[in-house]
């Protein structure tokens, strides 16, 4: 991956200026660069090319449809095949930094009163915008639910929505507001980015609190509610594969409210 980064970089003409930043499971390698005295932002992501033709390959530039939200916009692309399909996307450098180091939140945070309202109004823009992209379908919600909770919850989602799809920690950037990574945005259930956002922020009671109250209208719907479950369901599924295995007890006594 440290090749990928160093050949889009000559490539496109760029000098990696900060430090190199691993995606999950090491699929994706990014790092701060500068272009013509620009500030800018390289990603590459390395996948089988059998998996190329989904939606999250083209996640990050049909976004730039968000062309008035706080968040990157790509600049220009590079793809390339060496063994796996390789995409460079060149974007704009948000300011600050991310709220988490990791997906799930593990310490308290002091941002301004501003920053919640800009999240609130972006996830509003994003639910606005009508798109043909697919985060989760009605089969995928199914299986996450009866996996984890048999025949106990019905999973016919009845409302959905355009999601971001992916709203963690790590994804906001903060003191000022800027939502990162749009790989896997898309129509989803109803409240997924609200109920998101609040699974992995249980293990700071306060911040859970604060996502409860920004999200209020949306949680505690019915819709609200089946969204929860489908995240957090999601969420044991990972967790039954090693990740965060710190959010299981919270997860569950947030599925025992439901």
């Amino acid at each position: 991956m440290h090749d990928n980064l160093t050949h889009a970089a000559d490539h496109l003409g760029l000098t990696v200026t900060g430090q190199v930043r691993l995606g999950r499971l090491d699929r994706s390698i990014s790092a701060p660069v500068h272009a013509a005295g620009r500030r800018l932002w390289l990603r590459v992501v390395s996948e089988d090319k059998q998996w190329t033709s989904g939606d999250f390959w083209t996640g990050n530039l049909d976004a730039n449809v968000f062309a008035t939200l706080p968040k990157p916009q790509v600049l220009d692309l590079y793809e390339w095949e060496e063994w796996r399909q390789q995409r460079a996307e060149l974007m704009t450098l948000a300011p600050g930094s991310p709220c988490s180091p990791t997906d799930t939140l593990r310490h308290p945070l002091n941002l301004p009163d501003q920053w919640w309202t800009d999240l609130r109004r972006t996830i509003e823009a994003v639910t606005a915008t009508p798109t043909e992209r697919v985060n989760a379908d009605q089969a995928l919600v199914t299986g996450r639910i009866q996996q984890h909770f048999g025949n106990s919850v019905n999973p016919v989602v009845r409302h959905w929505e355009t999601v971001h799809g992916d709203l963690h920690w790590a994804n906001l950037m903060g003191p000022d507001f800027s939502l990162l990574d749009w790989a896997l945005w898309g129509r989803g259930p109803a409240g997924t980015d609200a109920a998101t956002l609040l699974c992995y922020s249980l293990l700071v009671p306060d911040t859970a609190a604060r996502v409860r109250h920004i999200f209020a209208d949306v949680l505690n719907t019915d819709a609200g509610q089946l969204a929860q479950l489908y995240v957090a369901a999601r969420l044991l599924h990972r967790i039954d594969k090693g990740d965060h295995p710190d959010l299981a007890t919270p997860l569950r006594k947030l599925i025992e409210t439901l």
